[in-house]
C-alpha cells in the first residue's frame, strides 16, 4: 500500500504516524507541503520523502490524502487534478468539504471518499465517518478503511448529508468533551482541590466512564440512572443540570455544528 498526502498537519502527521505502526513502510509514504518546516517535521519524525508541489510522482501512489484546511481545498484539489490518473482513489478529511465539489475540481473524477477523522486519531484513538462516490469499488472502500483504519474506528455512510452530523457529533466531540472536563476540574478547584488534583480526577472519571459505556450495552439513561441514587449527590447535580437547560443546550449546540458544517460546504463548494 502506497499512500501520498497533500497537506503534512496534525491529521496527515497522526495518519502517516498509524500506517507506520501498522506495517507501511516509510518508502512507501509521501507528503506534499509548501511549507518547508512542516515538511522537514515530517521527514524527521517519519523518515518519509516530501515535496513542495504535486507532480507526476503522484501516480505511483495507490491513494491520494488530501488533508487540507476546507478553505483551501479548491487550489489544493485543482493543482492535484492532472496528476490523478483513471480510477486512482482521492480521500479528502477537509471538513464540510462535499464529493461533488470535489470531483468537479477534480475534472470529473470519480473514485472519491469524503472522510470525517476526529482528533483522537493523534494516539490511535479516532473514529471517522466516510462515505463515497459511484466510482469507489469495493478494493477502493477496503483501501479507505485501512487507511482511516490506522488511526481508530471506522463507519461507512451510503448517505453523504449524514457526514456533516458525524462532522457535528464525532468531529467536534472531542471540543465538547474538553469543555465539559474543564468545567468538571474548574468546580473541583472551587471546592477546594488543586489544578493538577481536579484534573487528574476529572480526567480520570471521562477516561472511566467512556470505557464502561463502550464494553456494555445498556443505553446512556440506564447507565446514568444506576449512579443516580434517589435525594443523592448525583441526583442533586443532574436535577441542577436539567433545571439550567444543559442536556438542552448540548443538543442545540451539536445541531448548530451541523448547520455550520453544511454551511463550510455551500461557502466552499460555491466557488
Amino acid at each position: 500500500m502506497k499512500v501520498a498526502f497533500v497537506g503534512a498537519g496534525n491529521m496527515a502527521s497522526a495518519l502517516i504516524g498509524g500506517l507506520i505502526a501498522d506495517g507501511v513502510v516509510a518508502s512507501d509514504l509521501y507528503a506534499i507541503d509548501p511549507g518547508e518546516v512542516a515538511r522537514t517535521q515530517l521527514e524527521n519524525k517519519f523518515h518519509i520523502r516530501t515535496g513542495p508541489r504535486p507532480c507526476t510522482k503522484l501516480a505511483e501512489y495507490d491513494a491520494i490524502v488530501l488533508a487540507v484546511k476546507p478553505q483551501i481545498a479548491r487550489n489544493a484539489a485543482q493543482a492535484l487534478a492532472q496528476y490523478l490518473g483513471a480510477g486512482q482513489l482521492l480521500i479528502s478529511i477537509s471538513a464540510g468539504v462535499r464529493c461533488a465539489d470535489l470531483r468537479r475540481w477534480l475534472n470529473g473524477h470519480d473514485c472519491v471518499v469524503r472522510a470525517m477523522p476526529n482528533t483522537p486519531a493523534l494516539i490511535g484513538l479516532g473514529v471517522t465517518g466516510l462515505t463515497g462516490t459511484p466510482g469507489v469499488d469495493e478494493s477502493s472502500r477496503h483501501l479507505s478503511s485501512k487507511i482511516l483504519g490506522a488511526v481508530g474506528s471506522i463507519m461507512w455512510f451510503a448517505d453523504e448529508s449524514l457526514l456533516d452530523a458525524v462532522t457535528a457529533v464525532s468531529g467536534s466531540g472531542p471540543g465538547y468533551v474538553f469543555y465539559f472536563i474543564e468545567a468538571l476540574q474548574r468546580a473541583s478547584e472551587l471546592l477546594g482541590l488543586d489544578a493538577k488534583q481536579g484534573r487528574a480526577l476529572s480526567v480520570a472519571t471521562f477516561v472511566g466512564a467512556a470505557q464502561l459505556a463502550a464494553r456494555c450495552d445498556d443505553s446512556m439513561m440506564m447507565l446514568r440512572e444506576r449512579v443516580t441514587s434517589k435525594e443523592g449527590t448525583t441526583a442533586c447535580a443532574v436535577e441542577s443540570f436539567e433545571a439550567h437547560g444543559v442536556k438542552e443546550a448540548i443538543i442545540q449546540g451539536v445541531l448548530a455544528a451541523a448547520a455550520r458544517a453544511m454551511a463550510i460546504g455551500e461557502e466552499y463548494g460555491s466557488e
